[in-house]
């Protein structure tokens, strides 16, 4: 299984970015998809996740800004970033996780980089 991530760059606050990740390979049709940060210095913390049903979740931080949306023909997630803050500023990776057959499996992307200026 590969992602493939894109939609990052430069972007003044106040403005927005669309990513986006596409999944391909052998992956198995109930999955959990999602977008994860990490700042210089800091832990790689949860942005947003999508379940293959439409189920979402969101940091508390992003609430109201973000919206994670999925193309489950196309193995595809979105995430819609608007109302962007310089501590948004972060490199975005994708994951795609499942479970099957008692085993579980994760999956990122290589990251896309994030830039908020003031």
């Amino acid at each position: 299984v590969q992602l493939q991530a894109s939609g990052g760059g430069l972007v003044q606050a106040g403005g927005s970015l669309r990513l986006s990740c596409a999944a391909s390979g052998s992956i198995f049709s109930t999955n959990v998809m999602g977008w994860y940060r990490q700042a210089p210095g800091k832990q790689r913390e949860l942005v947003a996740s999508i379940t293959s049903g439409g189920g979402t979740n969101y940091a508390d931080s992003v609430k109201g800004r973000f919206t994670i949306s999925r193309d489950n023909a196309k193995n595809t997630v979105y995430l819609q970033m608007n109302s962007l803050k310089p501590e948004d500023t972060a490199v975005y990776y994708c994951n795609l996780a499942y479970r099957r057959w008692n085993k579980d499996y994760n999956y990122w992307g290589q990251g896309t980089l994030v830039t908020v200026s003031s």
